[in-house]
């Protein structure tokens, strides 16, 4: 008998050990955790979110973060957060153009329907930009409105390789993001070493015309700006920084003060009903008081299928920082605009470029 209860007691123990080294592998692992249907993460802007282990469905809350996700997996993106024209569709995957359009918190106004975003049933909601006070309170009151978990993605152009890497760990994309990031981490150090071989006197004097007749734009140090502060030319605006949707208004007075040497034109398509202000900068007789437009120093922005620029201001400004920097400096950047185009487009957008395609891209992109 006693012999019988000291083998009891040794199993017991053994079973014990077992068990004990067990929970330490699972609570080192997170083995337990991710047997769990839901686990808790620290997002960009340093807030604890609980959200579900696996996650198969994503709104964005602007189109910043939709053009992320669509990137990284457009089959999981719940629905759009604007109607996509015709010409921004033939860039993308038939998949995406299918989804639905939920609206969203973007911009002058927002579209965003609650009800219509609850019935979608996202595992969580993407909220991409600055990660400031306004934003986090936003991101707060959408959780609770929404019920559904919130997480924030640092949007600045500089973070884009980390942010990649956050959200393709989130949502289990992990190898594609690395390739992403990686491309995004070698543009911003390929330019900025250009950039600083630059002399700050020999840098060409910009303005970034926006709006209906170009008398829109946005100053340095504005997110809607970046692309032209970090290529390496000087934005010659000297207006207020607006917030968000941005675009202060200019006036031609303004203008002929500043004396830009050239002038970049955004080509808005979705975001402001098909405005192409080109045409109107290079024939009213006003614009031709600019050496920027006398010289033909006047370069259209690629838009398609996102702005090059801008608008949304998302991983779409990679490739048309690489452009910029290569129409300021091509003898220190010195690339094939066409084939980095195509490398871009089927490494990002999964679209393989006609010679056509990209020649309607690139050629516009030209002074007239």
């Amino acid at each position: 008998m006693h012999s019988s209860h000291g083998r009891c007691d040794v199993k017991n123990k053994s079973l014990k050990t077992i068990l004990s080294t067990l929970v330490f592998i699972a609570l080192t692992t997170g083995a337990w955790a991710e047997s769990s249907s839901t686990r808790t993460i620290v997002d960009m802007a340093g807030r604890q979110v609980t959200v579900p282990t696996a996650i198969r469905s994503v709104y964005s809350t602007s189109p910043m973060g939709e053009v992320m996700m669509y990137t990284l997996s457009p089959e999981k993106i719940t629905g759009k957060t604007w109607n996509l024209g015709e010409d921004e569709a033939r860039f993308l995957v038939d998949e995406y153009k299918k989804k639905p359009v939920l609206g969203g918190w973007f911009g002058k106004n927002t579209t965003g329907n609650p009800e219509v975003i609850i019935k979608a049933k996202p595992d969580i909601i993407l909220s991409m930009g600055y990660l400031d006070k306004t934003d986090i309170s936003a991101a707060q009151r959408m959780e609770q409105q929404l019920g559904t978990p919130v997480v924030m993605v640092d949007g600045r152009i500089t973070s884009l390789d980390a942010s990649y890497r956050f959200v393709g760990s989130l949502i289990g994309e992990e190898r594609r993001a690395d390739s992403l990031a990686r491309y995004c981490r070698q543009t911003l150090d390929t330019v900025a070493a250009v950039v600083a071989s630059v002399p700050a006197h020999k840098r060409t004097r910009i303005y970034y015309a926006e709006g209906a007749n170009g008398l829109e734009t946005d100053p340095k140090g504005s997110q809607h700006a970046e692309v032209l502060d970090m290529a390496g030319g000087v934005n010659v605006a000297d207006v207020p920084m607006v917030r968000g949707y941005g675009r202060a208004a200019a006036s031609f007075e303004q203008l002929l003060l500043w004396k830009p040497e050239m002038i970049i034109v955004q080509v808005d398509h979705g975001f402001a009903h098909g405005t192409e202000n080109f045409a109107k900068i290079m024939s009213d007789p006003a614009w031709q008081n600019l050496d920027a437009v006398r010289n033909k120093k006047v370069y259209e922005i690629p838009s398609l299928p996102f702005g090059w620029f801008d608008r949304p201001p998302s991983v779409n400004r990679v490739i048309g920082l690489r452009w910029l920097s290569n129409l300021l400096y091509p003898n220190r950047m010195n690339l094939d605009m066409r084939a980095e185009t195509r490398r871009f487009y089927e490494l990002f957008y999964f679209k393989k470029l006609s010679d056509s395609e990209c020649a309607e891209l690139l050629d516009r992109a030209v002074a007239h």
